[in-house]
């Protein structure tokens, strides 16, 4: 699911005439005139991610109706924790971490005002910004206000640099910005769980008319107890394989021969969870359909709005296209799989919570895909600001632009 980041690449600057400029202009935006082939670079399981959450939740839900299935199910459960799901979520959560350029965590320091933009992005419009939609849509429903705010708290560390790089984005400063993000995710995951599942409704009166009320009454420590399974293992083993796996068998082998397994791992996994997790509520799901659907409608907006108030954000900043793509992107998706992990830890398989993590999943996939057309056609119209400008400048004071910075392929991180 994040293989699309290891083809990281860098600038070398040349020197040129207006004329090359113009040309470099001309092919890279005629380059954008193919972004109906976006969908052909992704993996088949990537491709079709949507329909195959799709077949897999109809797949649980049929499943669910029989009452051997179910009470399997519920055998499989251990302190209010279903195995199966627990093995599918760390299955999950660790193919991510495996693909983060861990080396390349200083990069994102090279700008403390993007650095700062990003973190104010990611931790405090994101999370606020989920909390309020869900506020509006659900104000009396505890149970799917708290999927929601689980979800916005879930910042993204796994697929978003197949958008980066799809979107024309800055890989190296995306994959930073995934190991910075799963840094302040095991640190303030925990306290923004408990803000914005307990502390804020209640003081808000908000999911008062909720059956599930009870269930919000939880501690900082039993989320923290969850974050650090489904958080904490998988980034250890996913440090740990970097560390060790590179050193013992080469780049070559962790880069093009592991993790692309580990991503089919991961779509696998991500598949089998939901089975299992709308077998469990497939009754639920019958007679709540329409709750289930309308739930989408504030995902949409999220996105949607998330993307385009940190796209424009960044580029009041300063940040060139390929950043504001990648800041826009990064602040945009969010990690499910860790929202799905703690829902289910915390409130149960047969949750509400549990369920707005998988709606989410279903959305962000399509979404997201429309998000990056909308990326390429930015920076096809920016393209042509700047090369107006530039034959302007030569026509009118007779110099010479200097070229966009051409790409070239970098070596695989040193293992030492």
């Amino acid at each position: 699911m994040g293989g699309a980041g290891h083809e990281l690449l860098h600038t070398d600057d040349s020197d040129g005439s207006a004329a090359a400029y113009e040309a470099s202009v001309d092919g890279e935006a005629s380059g954008n005139d193919d972004s109906g082939e976006i969908a052909g670079q992704l993996s088949v399981l990537d491709r079709f991610l949507t329909l195959w959450i799709l077949l897999a939740a109809g797949a649980g839900i049929a499943l669910g109706q029989l009452s051997a299935v179910h009470s399997f199910i519920e055998s499989t459960t251990v302190g209010g924790m279903n195995l199966l799901v627990g093995a599918g979520l760390l299955a999950m959560m660790y193919p991510p971490l495996a693909n983060v350029q861990w080396n390349l965590v200083s990069t994102v320091f090279r700008d403390w005002r993007l650095l700062l933009l990003t973190t104010f992005q990611n931790w405090v419009v994101g999370p606020a910004t989920m909390f309020l939609l869900a506020a509006a849509f659900f104000p009396n429903d505890a149970g799917f206000m708290a999927g929601f705010s689980l979800v916005g708290c879930s910042r993204c560390i796994g697929m978003v640099m197949i958008w980066i790089a799809l979107a024309g984005g800055d890989l190296e400063y995306g994959a930073a910005l995934i190991a910075i993000n799963s840094v302040w995710t095991m640190a303030l995951y925990s306290f923004y769980a408990s803000l914005f599942l307990d502390s804020l409704p209640h003081a808000m009166g908000l999911g008062d008319g909720s059956d599930d009320q009870q269930e919000l009454d939880i501690s900082v420590g039993e989320v923290a107890k969850n974050v650090g399974i489904y958080m904490g293992i998988p980034f250890v083993l996913g440090i740990a394989g970097w560390v060790v796996l590179r050193r013992w068998k080469g780049n070559k082998w962790y880069f093009e021969k592991l993790t692309p397994r580990l991503d089919v791992l991961a779509v696998a996994a991500l598949l089998f969870t939901i089975v299992v997790l709308f077998a469990s509520q497939s009754q639920r799901i019958t007679t709540t359909f329409a709750s289930v659907l309308f739930a989408t409608v504030p995902f949409v907006i999220y996105f949607a709005a998330m993307f385009t108030g940190s796209f424009f954000m960044s580029q009041s900043c300063g940040a060139t296209h390929a950043q504001s793509v990648t800041l826009a992107f990064t602040a945009t998706s969010n990690n499910y799989e860790l929202s799905l992990g703690v829902a289910v830890a915390t409130f149960g398989l047969d949750s509400d919570p549990a369920m707005m993590s998988v709606v989410a999943a279903l959305i962000e996939i399509p979404t997201m895909l429309a998000l990056v057309y909308l990326s390429l056609w930015l920076g096809k119209k920016q393209q042509q600001r700047t090369k107006a400008d530039a034959s302007a400048r030569c026509r009118y004071r007779g110099c010479f632009a200097k070229p966009e910075p051409r790409e070239r392929a970098v070596e695989y991180p040193s293992v030492v």
